[in-house]
């Protein structure tokens, strides 16, 4: 049978689970040199809010990816096309409506759902130009930073001010929406990447709309960066899209975005503007590294967003931490870090708030201390505490405090 069909049959059952969990290796050993590679992960995260918030209390909530890659240089003699398939299974609880924050003290926390994650088609051309057209993850590519992604705090994947706007959202976790990304990498250290998609995502809680209804109008992203050279000795110094490790000892990027919609006054003013935008800066720098041994590094992070402050609710973010791999000589993939994140109400919101007679703080901060241990290549453990200042920006909440612990499995 073609290993393309065979695949996608498998890919069926083990969504369905009628393909045991041992049988998974094998099934993986049999495809990958036909070009076809699958993956599986599970992430649970238990988190408990123990004073503050909205209410004391616990909860367990959980995501399961079935993924399956595709070469098409092995299935259809194409070198440069890629294909991606990503099933998406959310279960459990909600954190926030314990803590009652705005920012997510889990970037893993969203209403239960089986759907469709991402689906799309690439082509790169000698590894300085790449093509996706599909349904795509922005934030796999865009306001991405490696020591950042350390934290579980929803903000250190995108910023809140760019991840609350538009309709419902762009295209990130847990709602993605079709579009087109084009990316260019003019020397080994510098990448452009512009993206057009769908103003609104696929799946909301109020039904699925058809792709690009006149009323969702369009989102446009664009990002430039500079990257050092990476600590990967295997890195190509052209090679560019999805699938490529995101390797480098240094980053500095800039990045905007602008939906082309209609969005309400939030200040009560019964009137619509036309477009939203916004823009962000990201730097990611290595501090330390041992000449003794390498994988013991201390690397940190800032990031700044700034957003349409008469239709979007954050007008102001700013996240920064630092992280460090290899502080134990014998667990040199483990990491700790601290880290912060404050989003700040836009000047029309807090107006409106106000008019409802309803008055907010002028921001909320979440900072978080976090250790991820890496007990086997396959599966992590990640105890994690959060303390949440002014929760949701309301004046009634007390500042809440948050403990996690986070299950990583992979194969």
């Amino acid at each position: 049978m073609n290993p393309f069909v065979t695949s996608l049959i498998a890919f069926t059952l083990c969504g369905t689970g009628l393909v045991r969990a041992q049988d998974w290796k094998g099934l993986a050993d049999q495809l990958i040199p036909d070009g076809v590679t699958p993956a599986l992960s599970y992430t649970g995260n238990v988190a408990a809010n123990t004073s503050g918030g909205e209410k004391r209390g616990a909860t367990y909530f959980s995501i399961l990816h079935l993924q399956l890659g595709f070469d098409g240089e092995k299935l259809a003699g194409t070198p440069g096309l890629t294909a991606f398939l990503d099933g998406l299974w959310i279960n459990g609880g909600l954190p926030d409506k314990l803590v009652g924050d705005a920012q997510g003290v889990s970037s893993i926390a969203a209403e239960p759902a089986l759907r469709l994650y991402e689906a799309w088609l690439q082509y790169n051309f000698d590894n300085r130009f790449s093509v996706l057209a599909g349904r795509y993850d922005l934030s796999t590519e865009f306001y991405r930073l490696v020591s950042a992604g350390l934290f579980i705090n929803a903000s250190f994947g995108i910023g809140p001010e760019f991840g609350a706007s538009g309709l419902a959202g762009p295209s990130i976790f847990p709602n993605t929406s079709l579009g087109v990304r084009v990316a260019y990498k003019p020397t080994p250290n510098t990448e452009l990447r512009v993206a057009v998609l769908d103003g609104a995502p696929l799946d909301q809680a109020n039904g699925s709309p058809d792709p690009f209804r006149s009323h969702n109008g369009v989102l446009l992203a664009a990002e430039a960066a500079w990257l050092s050279n990476g600590t990967d000795p295997d890195a190509a110094p052209f090679k560019i899209g999805r699938g490529t490790p995101l390797a480098y000892d240094d980053k500095i990027a800039i990045g905007g975005w602008y939906y082309s919609a209609s969005f309400n006054d939030l200040s009560g003013a019964p009137i619509q503007q036309r477009g939203e935008a916004g823009a962000y800066v990201l730097l990611d720098h290595l501090l330390y590294q041992s000449a003794n041994d390498p994988k013991r590094r201390l690397s940190g992070f800032i990031q700044f967003g700034v957003a349409d402050q008469v239709v979007d609710r954050f007008g102001t973010y700013i996240g920064a931490g630092l992280a460090l791999s290899g502080l134990l000589a014998e667990r040199p993939d483990d990491q700790v870090g601290i880290a912060m994140a404050m989003a700040r109400n836009s000047s029309s919101f807090i107006e409106g708030r106000r008019q409802m007679s309803a008055p907010v703080t002028a921001a909320e901060t979440s900072i978080e201390l976090s250790y991820l241990a890496q007990i086997a290549p396959w599966l992590a453990i990640q105890p994690d505490v959060q303390y949440v200042i002014h929760p949701n920006t309301d004046p009634r909440l007390h500042d809440a405090t948050v403990m996690q612990l986070r299950l990583q499995v992979t194969f």
